[in-house]
């Protein structure tokens, strides 16, 4: 499953926040430099993380960004539809404009099962997950 870099950035950034204590706000440019991602691309995507209650942003000294609710509830497919990329459309892997179980293209049943798979894992697999992965919690402490 192919994913916008716009997507891969917001996993980062996710995956970077769930490693800080949730009561330390962390700031843009802290994490664009942690999760390494241009700063001006990650506001877009934070605010658009913050707009679809993943995020809560606190403005002023001591603010910054905290994920808004623990990291085992945040999957990884809710981060990919708020970015606007829903694993889940029907689109043709070969470009038909219809094409389905009646009428398949040559790569249907592949692209089909490659797209199950992808969106089952994206549905229980969690930011927790990730960060509890190992290394994620280290390289944020550097």
């Amino acid at each position: 499953m192919y994913l916008s870099q716009t997507s891969e950035y917001a996993i980062r950034a996710m995956c970077t926040l769930a490693a800080v204590p949730p009561e330390q706000p962390t700031r843009s440019k802290d994490l664009a430099q942690l999760a390494g991602i241009p700063s001006h691309y990650l506001s877009k995507i934070m605010r658009v993380l913050v707009q679809d209650g993943l995020l809560t942003s606190e403005r002023g000294h001591g603010g910054g960004f905290r994920l808004a609710k623990p990291a085992r509830k945040i999957r990884f497919i809710d981060v990919l539809v708020a970015m606007g990329q829903d694993p889940e459309t029907s689109r043709c892997a070969f470009g038909w404009d219809e094409c389905d179980a009646a009428r398949p293209c040559a790569l249907h049943p592949a692209f089909n099962q490659m797209k199950r798979d992808f969106v089952r894992w994206a549905t229980k697999t969690t930011i927790a997950d990730v960060a509890a992965a190992g290394g994620l919690k280290q390289a944020v402490r550097r």
